[in-house]
């Protein structure tokens, strides 16, 4: 049987690249990918065929890995973070009807939420919710919902893809939920580039970062009550508990 690996290649950096995927992107005959995440691994595995496709191309990539693999070859698709939180891994399933011959394995890879939480401090050591602002396949009235629930419940929220030049006041309006919920003093952190050139987190209360602008390349950390700021850093408390009262 042939087989596609659905490789989750991390946040950029080669070196946050699990030891798995580096070893079967090693074993790959072609590499297939959003253009913008091959880029991010082309000097690394030299002598390789890579396919891309553009943004919101993705189910014609998905094709092309499941033809390339019907030639006998073997193939990875790539998706940045882990394939399987946002990523490539379910659509690869559902195409993957239409190929019974090709069989599906999945690398995992570190997620932005987990990976960006590292620059920031400790934001996730409690329960955490994350959400995705892009309306593109989820409509607004739900991404509503969701984050009004996550908040009223006082999950720490990580928000994917907050705004792009047709969503910009989108954080604005996520936060303007929130804060219906939430303290405008919350602990709250955003990161740019995440495990790229050009890294930066920043820590700051929820009402300043109503009012921050960032891009398709960040990610967010909204607090719960009890996250707070240390050291500089953001951290969530273990439980809600006193210390001394734990069990």
């Amino acid at each position: 049987m042939n087989t596609i690996y659905v490789v989750g290649i991390g946040p950029g950096q080669y070196e946050k690249m699990t030891i798995e995927a580096a070893e079967v992107l090693r074993k790959s005959d072609v590499i297939v990918g959003y253009t913008v995440y091959v880029d991010l691994v082309k000097e690394h595995f030299p002598g390789k065929q890579f396919l891309t496709t553009p943004m919101r191309k993705e189910a014609e990539r998905c094709r092309m890995a499941f033809e390339e693999a019907m030639k006998g070859q073997t193939v990875a698709m790539i998706c940045s973070g882990d394939a399987g939180v946002y990523g490539m891994s379910g659509l690869m399933y559902e195409i993957g009807t239409e190929y019974p011959q090709v069989e599906l394995k999945l690398v995992g890879g570190l997620t932005a939420a987990t990976s960006g939480a590292l620059v920031l401090g400790a934001p996730l050591i409690h329960d955490f919710a994350v959400i995705s602002l892009s309306d593109l396949l989820t409509p607004w009235e739900k991404i509503e919902k969701r984050l009004s629930l996550a908040a009223e419940a006082d999950f720490v929220i990580c928000l994917y893809n907050p705004s792009s030049k047709k969503r910009k006041d989108y954080l604005q309006r996520a936060c303007d939920l929130v804060l219906v919920h939430r303290s405008p003093e919350t602990v709250c952190g955003y990161v740019r580039n995440i495990g790229r050139d050009g890294e930066e987190g920043h820590v700051l209360s929820l009402k300043e970062l109503r009012d921050t602008q960032v891009d398709m390349f960040t990610t967010v950390w909204i607090g719960n009550s009890q996250t707070k700021k240390i050291g500089g850093k953001m951290v969530t408390p273990r439980g809600y508990r006193a210390e001394g009262e734990r069990q």
